[in-house]
C-alpha cells in the first residue's frame, strides 16, 4: 500500500491519488479514510481550534475524533511500504514521511512546482517533479 502524505490544500493531491490507483496500486487516502466520513478536521473537535491556546490544543489531541484518526492514519503507515510526500504540505505529512523513512520504507518526495531545496530529503529514496517519473520510481 502506498501510504499518500500531503496537506489539505495540495491542489496536487487528487490528481496523485487517482493516478496511483490508476497504475494499479492501493492508496491509502486520508481525505476519504476506510472508516468513512470527509477526514478530520480540527475544527469537527471545535470550531474555534484556529484559536486554540497551547493547553486546548493540548487536550485536544485526546479527543475522540482525533484519537480515530490519529489511529487510523498510524495503522496506514505500518501497513504501508511506500510513502508520496506531495508538496507542498505542512508539518503532519513531514512527519509521517520521516516515520516512514524512519521505518525503513521507502519515500518519494513529488515536488509538482519547485520549492526552496531541503537538503534532508537526502532522507528519501527519491525525489521527482513530475507524475511520469513519481510512477517510475515506484
Amino acid at each position: 500500500m502506498i501510504y499518500v502524505a500531503s496537506s489539505w490544500r495540495n491542489p496536487y493531491y487528487p490528481e496523485v491519488v487517482k493516478r496511483l490507483r490508476q497504475e494499479g496500486h492501493t492508496v491509502y487516502d486520508f481525505r476519504n479514510p476506510p472508516h468513512g466520513g470527509a477526514g478530520f478536521h480540527w475544527t469537527d473537535v471545535d470550531e474555534n481550534a484556529p484559536n486554540w491556546t497551547f493547553e486546548e490544543y493540548a487536550q485536544g489531541l485526546s479527543h475522540p475524533l482525533a484519537e480515530k484518526q490519529f489511529q487510523a492514519d498510524l495503522s496506514a503507515l505500518n501497513e504501508a511500504d511506500t510513502c508520496v510526500l506531495v508538496l507542498p504540505c505542512g508539518r503532519s505529512a513531514h512527519t509521517e514521511a520521516g516515520w516512514m523513512a524512519g521505518a525503513g520504507k521507502k519515500v518519494i518526495a513529488y515536488i509538482p512546482e519547485m520549492v526552496e531545496p531541503e537538503l534532508m530529503y537526502k532522507l528519501f529514496d527519491a525525489v521527482v517533479g513530475n507524475l511520469e517519473d513519481l510512477v517510475r520510481a515506484l
